[in-house]
């Protein structure tokens, strides 16, 4: 396969694709795991969500 005078280029260009993608599934990964964490100290604590209670009648 011959990419010419810009072959440089187009590998540098998919060397950047792969890793910015490989850094922002990282970053959801860690991201994921932290808010996990998070959500079972809150859980742990006693806290619960507003969605969780009961919705009470308007008059």
């Amino acid at each position: 396969m011959d990419l010419g005078p810009h072959a440089v280029f187009i590998w540098a260009s998919y060397g950047a694709f792969v890793l910015i993608l490989m850094l922002l599934i990282g970053w959801i990964w860690i991201d994921g795991r932290r808010q996990a964490r998070a959500l079972a100290d809150a859980d742990r604590r006693g806290l619960k969500r507003r969605s969780a209670g009961t919705v009470k009648d308007a008059p």
